[in-house]
């Protein structure tokens, strides 16, 4: 079962700015191939780091004030928050352990 969270304009501020825990955010759109290619890797990153670690997703199609105001040009980008900032940007399809090296150095940090 997953532990994603839609992540929108309306929740962004509580739900990621506002998070105890780190939380990484996956801005996608329905039509983009390289998002559905990782799809399966965000959502096993939410089940292995269940409880330390926030996942979620934009849709930058209707959720267009938190994509700009992250100045999304590219999707899949993936950022990882964490006390309300981002620390981290991966822009592209990366596979799962160039994703996990970064939680791992931002869980640690």
């Amino acid at each position: 079962m997953s532990k994603q969270v839609e992540f929108n304009d309306t929740n962004f501020q509580s739900e990621v700015i506002g998070s105890e825990v780190p939380v990484l955010v996956d801005f996608w759109a329905p039509w983009c191939g390289p998002c559905k290619m990782i799809a399966p890797i965000v959502e096993e990153i939410s089940n292995d780091y269940d409880g330390r670690l926030k996942v979620g997703k934009v849709n930058t199609d209707d959720n267009q004030l938190v994509a700009s105001q992250y100045g999304i040009m590219s999707i899949p980008t993936i950022m990882i928050f964490k006390n309300g900032e981002v620390v981290e940007r991966i822009i592209g399809a990366h596979p799962k352990d160039t994703l996990t090296g970064k939680i791992d150095q931002v869980l640690t940090a």
